[in-house]
């Protein structure tokens, strides 16, 4: 994907636009810095002068006074140009790093199967750290060291034009060679980047499975493609690294060489009686504020490779859509780099929730075009009844509810939400109106409060007391040291399966949903803990439609209608009490050989 001045004027002014008053006042900052730059060699100019002619010390100290007062400004000048870059720099990566969190989480399953947590801290957090200084200093100080040469050609100009018109020689020939090898080392940038990404990726797969590596004696394995991995970067940076050295080397020449000319031109204008001697002083001091714009361009052009590649990069992962339809224009947003707006809901205005209504008509499925996962799985859900889904694993029981959640959108067939076609719905409605508790429940490093909230600062704690009293968790509660503000391990460590199924259901509660899509914790629980999650069923399943993957007989009693599946396949759905009471019938059979045994 080719970068250009458009995509990178789009990134820049998109996060500069909410700091442009600072950028404004940073970019004074710049300019007063560049025209101090410039005045200070005339003050000196004029001592020199002064001194030779023999003025009086007076006017001589004066002189010095000046120039070390121009200094001092100076200073002043770039402790707050880089305080002030530095906190356009944080604020802009950060609200960059937030957009890239939230695009991540639109985008559907299909991209976070293919994607480990490593790669994506790498491309969330890694690729804009590189940006920083592409938001704070890279566009003001490529305009600030172009201001600084074409004032120094002005003064110089203006002392002779023939000085001017050397010195703009080698400023022209000094920028056709960096526009030339701008690009020399940006391929092997960007594939450093993506290298570095692959490899943060294999790291953190390594680190969930130490145990399994270690029990399997397999670490020699993970350090050999470490090493793969950490050789691949090391080429990819060796290769830029080389051209970026041939790029300063011919930096290095072309600004000795214009040391050079200085001297002899300012010794033969001088030796003419042209200029005087604080001239010739001048012409050499401002061939080396010339040699600092351009070691700066030079690196910049440096971080341009790498600022290039990221940016490639970003508009690369920006652009990605999910795959599963929202039923909006994705592709309505103003730029891939600028992040679409995020999906929201307003629930209508009516007391309670809403009983949801679902049907799923031949709907097929496969996460890949070779292995079809569901075939043709037909069934009703009317309001207030609870589907009981059973079958052994791999059976589809999962894939099924992910298509309810809407995580995925089938290859073939139709599921409608009381009566409307779910592509018709709006995400944001959808996931108010439905609610799914897996068996893996995701628990923060955060207190009970932050974990059942999500971070939302809006609920009262009234409002999660109540929730948990109705669930009859304000017993459990009560046995915690701090009670709401009890710190809780991040994956749930501390907690049990069925715990952690407590805290899911009190989320669930909160929101108040039509249809609950419960897979319950298939380990054994201890007895206390059961009844808890016995009670908080009860009462979470009261007045909803529900799906729940059983597990265990005292949830399919709970029941209404039962669907068992079998290889994707519906092998038997209908009235759980009419299929007990038929001998003939799966469910019964299960039943009878001991359903929590058989579905193990």
């Amino acid at each position: 994907m080719k970068s250009s001045l458009k995509l990178y004027w789009q990134l820049l002014s998109a996060h500069i636009k909410p700091q442009r008053g600072a950028f404004v006042f940073l970019l004074g900052l710049l300019l007063g810095s560049v025209g101090l730059r410039i005045f200070a060699p005339q003050i000196m100019r004029s001592f020199i002068d002064s001194a030779l002619a023999g003025k009086p010390l007076s006017a001589l100290l004066a002189a010095a006074g000046a120039f070390i007062g121009v200094a001092l400004v100076q200073q002043g000048v770039a402790i707050a140009t880089n305080y002030l870059g530095e906190k356009v720099a944080w604020r802009a990566t950060n609200a960059l790093r937030g957009e890239l969190a939230a695009h991540a989480l639109r985008l559907d399953m299909s991209f976070h199967n293919n994607t480990s947590p490593g790669q994506l801290i790498e491309r969330i957090d890694g690729d804009v750290a590189e940006l920083s200084n592409f938001f704070s200093f890279f566009a003001l100080m490529l305009a600030s060291n172009i201001l600084l040469l074409l004032g120094i050609l002005a003064a110089l100009f203006a002392e002779d034009w023939r000085a001017g018109l050397g010195f703009a020689a080698f400023v022209m020939l000094s920028m056709y060679l960096l526009l030339k090898f701008k690009s020399i080392a940006r391929p092997f940038v960007k594939a450093r980047r993506e290298g570095f990404t692959a490899m943060f990726g294999f790291i953190e797969e390594q680190l969930s499975g130490t145990e399994d590596l270690r029990s399997a004696g397999a670490v020699d394995y993970s350090i050999k493609h470490l090493i793969k991995h950490s050789t691949g970067i090391f080429s990819h940076t060796r290769k830029s690294t080389i051209r970026m050295f041939f790029l300063n080397l011919t930096i290095d020449v072309l600004l000795s060489g214009g040391l050079v000319l200085a001297m002899v031109l300012g010794f033969k204008l001088h030796s003419l009686g042209l200029i005087s001697a604080g001239t010739v002083y001048l012409f050499v001091h401002y061939l080396g504020l010339l040699d600092e714009p351009m070691w700066a361009m030079t690196r910049q052009m440096e971080s341009f490779q790498t600022i290039s590649a990221c940016v490639e990069r970003l508009n690369e992962f920006q652009a990605l859509r999910p795959k599963v339809g929202s039923g909006l224009d994705m592709s309505a947003a103003a730029s891939p780099l600028v992040a679409p707006p995020l999906l929201s809901y307003a629930p209508p205005d009516e007391a309670g929730f809403h009983p949801v209504a679902l049907r799923f008509e031949d709907v097929t499925f496969s996460y890949n075009e070779e292995d079809t996962v569901l075939h043709a799985v037909g069934f009703d859900l009317p309001p207030r009844r609870i589907l009981g889904v059973l079958g052994r694993t791999g059976s589809g029981k999962s894939t099924l509810v992910r298509l309810v959640a809407r995580l995925y959108d089938p290859q073939a067939g139709r599921i409608l939400y009381d009566g409307r076609c779910v592509g018709q719905i709006d995400p944001g409605e959808l996931r108010h109106r439905v609610a799914m508790v897996t068996q893996d429940v995701q628990l923060f490093r955060a207190s009970i409060r932050d974990n059942l909230t999500f971070f939302d600062r809006s609920y009262r704690d009234e409002a999660l007391l109540a929730a948990m009293e109705k669930l009859g968790l304000s017993g459990w509660l009560a046995k915690q040291a701090r009670g709401l503000d009890t710190q809780l391990d991040s994956g749930g460590k501390s907690l049990s399966a069925g715990e952690a199924q407590l805290l899911a259901f009190t989320r669930v509660f909160l929101r108040d949903p039509g249809l609950v899509i419960l897979d319950e914790a298939s380990s054994r629980l201890d007895p206390a803990t059961e009844q808890l999650l016995e009670q908080a069923i009860d009462r979470l399943l009261a007045g909803r439609s529900a799906i729940v993957i059983a597990h265990r007989l005292a949830t399919v009693r709970r029941a209404d209608d039962i669907l068992i599946l079998e290889k994707g396949r519906v092998v038997e759905y209908g009235p759980r009490a009419g299929l007990e009471q038929n001998p003939d019938s799966r469910f019964s059979q299960l039943l009878v050989a001991g359903l929590e045994e058989v579905l193990a």
